[in-house]
């Protein structure tokens, strides 16, 4: 099997973006954890933790960019490109429960009274240096997510944009804590920190979930496919229209009419057709499968996909 370019570029494209992520919050988790325990800050301690959970994500996106570089073969027909999907997930569920333990441990001193030192200034040393880190680490995989169409690039994307909310949050708590001379104002800050990364995990959740149940397309999308085949001398009757992404790829399967007394060489020639019709006005399309049927022979009670007059408010069935 020929290797397909796009994929290589892909691949290549979320190495990179990994090496950088894995050397950048390597660097910011190790001063963070190191001064946070050194000038008694918890806030800064859970800050340094996020950026380790990073750390093991940047791993992560390593090893599934060599999975889905691997072609199809008996066991995955459609390829290995839903590792995406499968490590985002991870790395969402992975959050959630770093922000829960960050706000179980802080509630815990909060509620004990325990640890209520008042953080030194090299804790707003580093909590200055790790926001301007994390906006240069945050631009880059947004960078290159968008030119890899990678999910689980730009949703630690927008994982590292919300370090730098939680950065400031930490700072703020800092400012407080060392200028009013109250150390408990630093496990308030610490407990804002994992609110904000359980909101940032349940986010990316939801926007993964989309793919995961095989939905997501556009009404637009939708009618780009049947313009498609409209657009087609010989097509007719587009039915049983499905749109699912695998690893930001549009898979989509269709059926159509021809006229039933057509060669099967004329017919699998107007299917080539609008194949790439639909090519032309879909943007990263995976794969395309168009089934051929006689003109009429369409059953009224298909089960799955769309017909266009089921366009509207929302999804529906045919």
């Amino acid at each position: 099997m020929a290797e397909d370019p796009g994929l290589s570029r892909k691949v290549q494209l979320i190495k990179t973006a990994s090496v950088i992520a894995l050397g950048g919050n390597f660097v910011l988790a190790a001063l963070k954890i190191g001064v946070g325990i050194s000038a008694n800050s918890l806030a800064v301690v859970g800050d340094g933790i996020d950026s380790s959970v990073d750390v093991l994500l940047a791993l992560m996106s390593l090893v599934v960019a060599r999975i889905i570089a691997r072609p199809a073969d008996s066991g995955h027909p459609w390829g290995h490109g839903r590792a995406e999907t499968v490590a985002t997930v991870l790395l969402a569920l992975t959050l959630f429960l770093a922000g829960a333990q960050l706000i179980l441990n802080s509630a815990e001193n909060l509620i004990l009274g325990a640890g209520n030192e008042i953080p030194s200034g090299a804790a707003l040393v580093v909590t200055v240096v790790s926001i301007l880190g994390k906006l240069i680490l945050a631009w880059s995989q947004s960078y290159i997510g968008k030119k890899a169409n990678s999910a689980m690039l730009l949703a630690n994307a927008k994982n590292m944009a919300s370090d730098v909310i939680i950065s400031l949050a930490v700072l703020a708590g800092l400012i407080l804590s060392i200028s009013l001379g109250i150390g408990l104002i630093d496990h308030v800050a610490a407990i804002i920190v994992g609110i904000w990364v359980i909101k940032s995990a349940v986010g990316i959740f939801i926007e993964v979930n989309a793919e995961l149940m095989d939905s997501g397309a556009s009404a637009a999308s939708y009618q780009a496919v049947f313009d498609a085949v409209r657009s087609i001398e010989g097509a007719g009757n587009p039915h049983r229209v499905r749109m699912r992404r695998i690893a930001g790829l549009w898979d989509v399967d269709l059926d159509i009419e021809v006229d039933p007394a057509l060669t099967v060489r004329k017919a699998h020639w107007i299917a080539a057709q609008v194949e790439r019709a639909i090519k032309d006005r879909i943007e990263r399309v995976y794969d395309i499968m168009v089934h051929v049927e006689p003109s009429g022979g369409s059953e009224e009670d298909e089960g799955f996909g769309l017909r266009e007059e089921a366009l509207g408010p929302g999804p529906v069935r045919d």
